[in-house]
């Protein structure tokens, strides 16, 4: 950690610019206000670095720019800190505006974030049909984010439908192996145009649109939909409705014959908390449910199916059909097929 440093808090949202340090454990982090505070060293972590072109103060005094500097690979191993809880992936693909103040008008830089001690090689693909187009490809190092590309709003309809291709490894050292990972979704272009979408996150200063590729070693799942599936499923979602939505009733037509179990394991799915008389009203109700549906039409035969038992709830038709149907005929239905515990109604 150096004086330039970018850095963001392991325990709390926000972050900085180091500004210099007090003792070995203490850090100056200046915030977005312009204000340097100190924290904990073991508390920061470093998301940005310029090692080369940062402003140092020179053994004599004055300030000075060091000139740009080559690593020269052979002489130099990096060795990338490890953070605490790193080793489960957390990859993000964020969306950042140029000036939030212009959404309708302003271009956009796409980011790669990488929470996780992990390197990974990725790969950022478009769909175009059937086929794929590779976007930007690479090597995306541990706790770090990663600039995609930068495109203005003549590329949305480009990247409507991307993937991201990740394998995670940890470089001259063991580790636990992870899966290689593959997610393709759907991205919302509507909300390029929306401020509300854009919202604070610990890994930028400005407004993002984030969508997770991997959390806590899960890969995200969003479910590709064609408008023919939908259109497909809401047709047999209205054929299985239709019957139940007819009049609210559980009836079965055969022969031209209405049957109607009024059994109440069949008319709910729970009798929780009911009483007995509760029950008796609700199976009452759907008896004269039925019957005014079918009031007006001379000849209709119906079987209600109320079961032998005490013989409660037959009484209770029966006294229904004296009181507000009398020019109705009733009787047993067939014991061959009913047994003992149905009434049929002749309107």
């Amino acid at each position: 950690m150096k004086i330039g440093d970018r850095v963001r808090f392991l325990n709390e949202v926000g972050g900085g610019i180091v500004t210099g340090f007090k003792g070995k454990d203490i850090v100056l982090v200046e915030d977005a206000d312009g204000f340097d505070f100190p924290m904990l060293i073991r508390e920061c972590v470093v998301i940005e670095t310029d090692d080369y072109n940062i402003k140092r103060k020179s053994s004599s005094g004055p300030v000075s720019v060091q000139p740009e500097k080559k690593i020269n690979k052979p002489e130099i191993t990096l060795r990338p800190v490890e953070l605490s809880g790193g080793d489960k992936l957390n990859v993000f693909l964020a969306f950042v505006p140029d000036d939030i103040k212009v959404i309708s008008n302003t271009s956009f830089a796409s980011y790669l974030v990488n929470d996780s001690n992990y390197f990974m090689y990725y790969q950022y693909l478009s769909a175009e049909g059937k086929a794929w187009k590779s976007r930007s490809h690479g090597l995306l190092e541990p706790n770090t984010k990663l600039l995609l590309e930068e495109f203005g709003r003549e590329v949305l309809n480009e990247i409507e439908h991307v993937a991201i291709q990740l394998i995670a490894f940890k470089d001259g050292k063991t580790f636990a192996q992870k899966p290689a990972v593959s997610v393709e979704f759907r991205i919302d272009t509507v909300k390029f145009y929306k401020l509300h979408t854009f919202s604070e996150s610990v890994f930028f200063e400005e407004p993002v649109l984030i969508y997770d590729i991997v959390k806590a070693d899960v890969p995200g799942r969003q479910v590709l939909v064609s408008a023919d599936d939908i259109k497909s499923a809401l047709l047999q979602k209205k054929d299985l409705e239709e019957p139940k939505n007819k009049a609210g009733r559980r009836e079965v037509i055969k022969n031209n014959v209405v049957e109607v179990d009024l059994h109440i394991n069949e008319l709910l799915d729970s009798t929780a908390g009911m009483s007995n008389s509760e029950m008796l009203n609700y199976q009452l109700d759907k008896f004269r449910e039925v019957m005014e549906f079918y009031k007006s039409k001379s000849g209709q035969k119906i079987v209600f199916i109320h079961g032998k038992g005490d013989g409660v709830l037959r009484k209770a038709l029966l006294d229904e059909l004296r009181k507000k149907y009398n020019k109705c005929r009733y009787q047993d239905a067939s014991f061959q097929e009913y047994g003992f515990g149905a009434t049929m109604i002749t309107i």
